[in-house]
């Protein structure tokens, strides 16, 4: 027997997870590229390194999907995201990003359809379950090309893409 909400929760994970997944993927394929001291490189003192967007982007998927989705508490502290300055080795921030990723993905695939359109109050705005899971994954696809866009500044043309088409119907 076909079930609409179940099938639509599990739809709503897969996609979810798989671009939190993909861009965490986009994220450690710059960091490979990237020596210790790039990872904290600012373009100016008013703008942020990766390492500090990888450790925004940690606080926020735990505050929003880890804790806000499933309904814990939550003790983040984002001024602290901007302003650290390192040196946190490029492997240590992957290794916590990575296992930040994994909890958010333990949180979305226990949703069910009506859990999803449970209410929370995230940061200070009321939202359900479902909105908070999708603008969390949005900023976090928007900050990871940010990353890639940090990368590429420094890496010029010694930039390596994770993507080279291969076909006409790939765009090559």
């Amino acid at each position: 027997m076909f079930d609409a909400e179940t099938s639509i929760a599990a739809a709503f994970a897969a996609a979810t997870s798989r671009e939190l997944r993909d861009g965490l993927a986009k994220i450690e394929h710059c960091l490979a590229q990237l020596d210790e001291r790039q990872v904290w490189w600012r373009p100016t003192p008013s703008q942020n390194s990766v390492a500090n967007l990888m450790l925004h982007l940690r606080g926020n998927v735990r505050q929003w999907i880890v804790n806000g989705a499933a309904g814990a508490a939550d003790d983040r502290n984002r001024p602290s995201e901007f302003a650290e300055v390192g040196p946190v080795p490029k492997a240590e921030l992957a290794l916590q990003l990575s296992g930040t990723i994994d909890q958010a993905v333990a949180v979305i695939n226990a949703q069910t359809a009506t859990s999803l359109l449970e209410s929370r109050r995230i940061q200070g705005f009321d939202t359900t379950v479902l909105t908070a899971i999708v603008e969390s994954v949005a900023h976090f696809r928007g900050h990871c090309q940010e990353i890639v866009s940090l990368t590429r500044q420094q890496l010029g043309d010694g930039y390596h893409f994770d993507f080279v088409p291969q076909s006409q119907e790939q765009g090559a």
